[in-house]
């Protein structure tokens, strides 16, 4: 069993990242919806959320964007979010320990929050 450790730098957020996405590519509920999506372009999107944590994480402005926009016309409710926060959570938890890790599961979750509330305003105009 790997030893569990603190998000100090961005290897960390790489690893993150590039495991909790391995995970979302798989995954029965939201695989087909990252793919259709993303297609063959995942290393630009791997690369973008890399500098999305390495912001918020890290603290190292690195990502310029607006999360959002890309998201809103996704087919996604409740369950999708959920699923997406187990994931992230259970990544997170795999492997790291300290503040880093709770901020990082803290921020996902009130993004999903967030983004969920923005999509279902969107469609419910």
């Amino acid at each position: 069993m790997t030893e569990k450790v603190e998000i100090v730098g961005l290897e960390d957020v790489r690893q993150v990242v590039d495991r909790f996405y391995e995970k979302v590519r798989n995954d029965v509920l939201l695989s087909d919806i990252f793919n259709a999506v993303i297609q063959n372009q995942w290393p630009t999107h791997l690369e973008k959320m890399y500098r999305f944590w390495q912001t918020v994480l890290l603290e190292e402005h690195t990502y310029y964007g607006s999360p959002f926009a890309p998201h809103v016309k996704l087919p996604v409710d409740a369950l999708h979010f959920e699923r997406w926060k187990a994931l992230f959570f259970e990544t997170v938890d795999e492997r790291f320990i300290g503040e880093k890790a709770v901020e990082a599961k803290y921020r996902a979750a009130k993004m999903a929050e967030m983004f969920q509330l923005k999509i279902d305003h969107t469609r419910n105009k």
